[in-house]
């Protein structure tokens, strides 16, 4: 069974990170719960990885605070705090077989600190404990070079959680991988999150990889906090237009709202109207531009005047066809609107 020693709450007070000019990370107010599972989203160059590799400790930020546990951690290295990261490349040594990858740190730690750093037979046990966790125990003996994706990325997961972190960061670490080992790993940090209960902050560009596994989800815009929430809630009450049409894939259609403002809907709230059927709720008319099938419906995408939108058909649904006209109704509750500044309306 694996060891458990955290709790892993992180809070983030003003924190600002320049590089000259450029401000990658201004003034960021975040709250991350104890044993979370969460998801940082948006835009590349947003300031993501810098927030990050500023939690880890491999940066130093130019402004504001940050807290693990309640314990003032910004002036401290990266090896002084109870964090670990995996990077987008895994970053695994090829010389060294996949038991010297994932034990490398833990000899660092016995080596500068031989009265309270770990024992080698304690290495041992470690390292054999997280393999067996993560199916590599048959692999122990192996280079990185005769791995494959999926086994290169487990050790680099391996490496980190081997050292027992309050806070496993993760730096877009299945981006490499082809779709059914993506879906294999989804699958595998939620079950290593469930086993080694530490506090998981994910940064992410794919929006099923966010919704589907996060408990909590961030979405970041210009190096500033714009939304935080369970995914739920960010989905079905996005705060601005901008998280609106960020979170969720097809974005959600926006148009102008007669009384001001822009009023949105999701692709998959509509419905398509047969001839002649009487709406109800909000009605949207265009002509059918492009179909996609994508295996449970299709996206169809839709031109109008009024401004363009997407619709997404189930199976059962009567099939939409390029060049046809479409009447779309949605359900007045399901609508949202903005104002001119594009911040949610309340109601």
């Amino acid at each position: 069974m694996i060891h458990r020693d955290h709790a892993g709450e992180l809070r983030l007070t003003g924190l600002t990170m320049r590089y000259g000019p450029t401000v990658a990370l201004d003034g960021v107010d975040l709250h991350v719960r104890a044993g979370s599972f969460t998801a940082v989203v948006g835009p590349s160059g947003c300031g993501k990885s810098t927030l990050l590799r500023v939690l880890s400790g491999l940066e130093a930020p130019t402004g504001g605070t940050v807290e693990i546990d309640g314990r003032g951690v910004t002036g401290q290295r990266a090896g002084e705090r109870r964090v670990a990261m995996v990077f987008q490349d895994y970053a695994l040594y090829p010389h060294m077989t996949v038991a010297g990858n994932i034990s490398f740190g833990l000899r660092l730690q016995a080596r500068h600190d031989r009265r309270n750093g770990p024992s080698r037979q304690q290495i041992d046990e470690r390292v054999r404990e997280v393999a067996d966790l993560l199916g590599l125990g048959a692999l122990l003996g192996r280079k990185p070079g005769q791995l494959s994706g999926g086994q290169r990325q487990r050790v680099a997961l391996a490496r980190a959680i081997v050292r027992r972190p309050a806070v496993l960061l993760l730096d877009e670490p299945l981006s490499a991988l082809d779709a059914q080992l993506r879906a294999d790993a989804r699958a595998e940090l939620l079950r290593l999150h469930r086993e080694i209960g530490a506090t998981l902050v994910l940064v992410t560009h794919d929006q099923y990889e966010a919704l589907s596994m996060a408990t909590d989800l961030v979405v970041m815009r210009d190096g500033r906090v714009v939304q935080a929430g369970p995914p739920r809630e960010l989905y079905e009450r996005p705060g601005t237009e901008f998280v609106a049409t960020f979170v969720g894939a097809p974005a959600m259609n926006l148009v102008a709202d007669r009384g001001g403002g822009r009023l949105g809907w999701r692709p998959a709230d509509g419905r398509a109207l047969e001839p002649g059927q009487a709406p109800e709720g909000f009605l949207a008319e265009g002509v059918v531009e492009v179909c996609a099938y994508t295996g449970s419906g299709q996206d169809v995408l839709c031109r109008s005047p009024a401004g363009d939108f997407v619709l997404q058909q189930r199976e059962g649904d009567r099939w939409l066809t390029p060049g046809e006209p479409v009447r779309v109704a949605v359900p007045d509750a399901r609508l949202h609107r903005f104002d001119e500044a594009g911040r949610r309306r309340a109601g």
